[in-house]
Order: C-alpha cells, then structure tokens, then sequence
C-alpha cells in the first residue's frame, strides 16, 4: 500500500519479532543490508505462540499491548556556555539508545516456557517490527504484498525496524482493572524506517 497519509489514531499498530535468531542469521543479515526489502522477508509468516521453530521469514506477534512508548533515537542536546553571550549554545552529543517498554494486559497463558516466555529466557537477538496503523489489515500482519499489510488495497502503514532482545517482563497484578506487565526490549542497533509494505 503505502504510508499512512491522513491523521488518525494508531489503534491496530502491531509489534512483532522475528524468529531467526542471530545465531540463524536473521539480525546479523538485516544489518548487513538495511533495506525495506530485507527486513520484509525476516516478516513473511505469522507464526503461532507457543510454536518454537528458528527460522528466517517466521515472526511472532506480541499481542493485548496497552501502552506503547515513544519511539525513534532521542534528542542529546548539550548545553555549552558561551563568553561575552547572554545565552548558551546547544550542540548536538550523542544520544542514548532508549528504554522501550512496552505496556501489556497480561495473559500469562502466552508468557508460558512453551509460549513467548521461551523468548524472553534465551538471551537471542531478534530483528523487531512497529508497524503503524490506523485501520485493521484486510488480511494479516505479514510483510508481503501478497498476503499481509501491504495487499492491493489493503491498510495505509509505515514500518520501523531495530535489532534488540526481550530483556524482563514485570507483572503488575491489579484489583481492579485488569492485569498488566511491563515487557522491556533492549534496543541494540539504530532505528530503521520508516518504510511500507506495498
């Protein structure tokens, strides 16, 4: 399709990682080749929770998420004083990866050892993906023209990509609302996009 051309509110945005690990190439060969295409092809098919397969094209969806944060490399602006001004100078320093945590309804039916739990224990690097949307995809989450957000006629959306690791879920259990965790994903290569499925 194409990006998303109007404003609207994100509300059926996805986060999804892929399955090949770096060990499986999956990471290592993203960052070698940067591009919408490569990136893609990490995203082709929707794999099941609890299913456990390594393998470039499979992804998982991290679903029921309440809160995301913001996204993209954050600012560093540094403050330096100048002789003879009223005012300082900014200059541009480098700037820390940021904290992505991301705010869940707990169902611990998925964090299970057999379901995405299994991920968060393994230590692996995964390639994720922010997808932006506004409407529902017409047919699935995959990256692919054919089949997924980007089909003839289907959902206006623009895709971001990072290289990172599930790092820590922390469960908040409530009284009153329902049960929430928070899921920690370490960023650990810059931010790629944004591209589209088309």
């Amino acid at each position: 399709m194409a990006h998303i051309t109007s404003i609207g509110a994100g509300l059926f945005s996805d986060l999804s990682f892929s399955q090949a690990e770096d060990g499986a190439s999956g990471a290592a060969a993203c960052l070698a080749n940067p591009i919408a295409a490569t990136f893609a092809g990490a995203f082709a098919t929707m794999q099941a929770i609890t299913a456990n397969a390594v393998t470039i094209g499979l992804y998982k969806r991290i679903q029921n998420i309440r809160e995301f944060p913001q996204m993209g490399v954050p600012p560093n602006i540094v403050n330096v004083p100048k002789y003879g001004s009223k005012t300082s100078a900014q200059v541009q320093g480098q700037a820390d990866s940021p904290t992505f945590e991301v705010v869940l309804n707990y169902v611990p039916d998925d964090w299970t050892a057999a379901g995405l739990g299994q991920n968060l224990t393994a230590g692996k690097q995964h390639v994720f993906r922010f997808a932006l949307l506004n409407t529902l995809p017409t047919t699935n989450y995959n990256s692919t023209a054919a089949t997924g957000i980007g089909n003839a006629g289907a959902t206006l959306n623009s895709l971001y990509y990072w290289v990172g690791k599930l790092e820590a879920l922390q469960i908040n259990p409530q009284l009153t609302d329902a049960n929430q965790a928070t899921l920690t994903i370490s960023i650990q290569s810059d931010f790629y996009g944004a591209f589209t499925a088309a």
